[in-house]
């Protein structure tokens, strides 16, 4: 075992492949966030703690926007005429890595491995030569399709592989439309993001608000709907 310069922990375990798979299922747990219950899961968190869109396994917690999905509700969008389309992000530890400095360029963003499949890049495309616009559910949806248009001139192509962007205010947007994302804490990168996309202002405003009216946070918080 050792530690890294960011206070994370790497292990070294005796087995691999799909043994060490199993190993986690048997003696693991749901990671949790602390807020939850001091981060202890019970038997209800294995189902609770997931999104519908959750197919793979690889992230250490779930992107929280999902959480407010059903079937019930994906069905009334497909009745509107609403398409779908799905990415992977792995959400890695260091989404919980608060800034601990002052100037945002001297933060080092956690890289995380993501893909964009044939069928959702020609999905998202097909939307915007038809004038629709792109809604990303969660910023960590948000974050890999920006990282893909960045890479190809603001096209949405076929791509896989890690990104460590960092949004913050004066980023240039140039994937998604509206942004449907839950309240986040202060000094956070996900506040950063979120003030980027829709203004600091207008940001500061909806939080002041949701302070007054006692709406919720964290991930079973609610959520809010940003037009860019």
């Amino acid at each position: 075992m050792s530690k890294a310069e960011d206070g994370s922990l790497v292990l070294a375990f005796d087995r691999e492949g799909h043994a060490f798979l199993t190993t986690l299922e048997r003696q693991g747990a749901v990671p949790l966030p602390p807020y939850i219950r001091g981060g202890s899961a019970d038997a209800q968190d294995r189902k609770d703690y997931q999104t519908l869109f959750a197919r793979h396994d690889g992230s250490v917690a779930a992107p929280t926007a999902g959480l407010h999905f059903t079937p019930e509700l994906m069905a009334a969008l497909a009745a509107g005429g609403i398409t779908t389309a799905g990415v992977t992000l792995h959400v890695g530890a260091g989404t919980f890595q608060p800034v601990r400095v002052d100037d945002t360029d001297a933060h080092t963003m956690h890289a995380e491995w993501g893909e964009v499949s044939p069928a959702t890049a020609r999905a998202v495309e097909a939307t915007r030569i038809l004038g629709g616009r792109v809604v990303s559910i969660g910023t960590t949806s948000l974050r890999l399709l920006e990282s893909v248009a960045r890479l190809h001139d603001g096209a949405i192509k076929p791509w896989s592989g890690e990104t460590d962007i960092f949004i913050t205010p004066g980023f240039q947007f140039r994937a998604v439309d509206l942004l449907l994302t839950n309240f986040h804490l202060p000094r956070s990168t996900l506040f950063m993001l979120v003030s980027a996309f829709a203004g600091l202002e207008r940001m500061k405003q909806a939080y002041a608000h949701a302070i007054e009216k006692r709406y919720r946070f964290y991930s079973y918080g609610d959520c809010c709907l940003l037009r860019r």
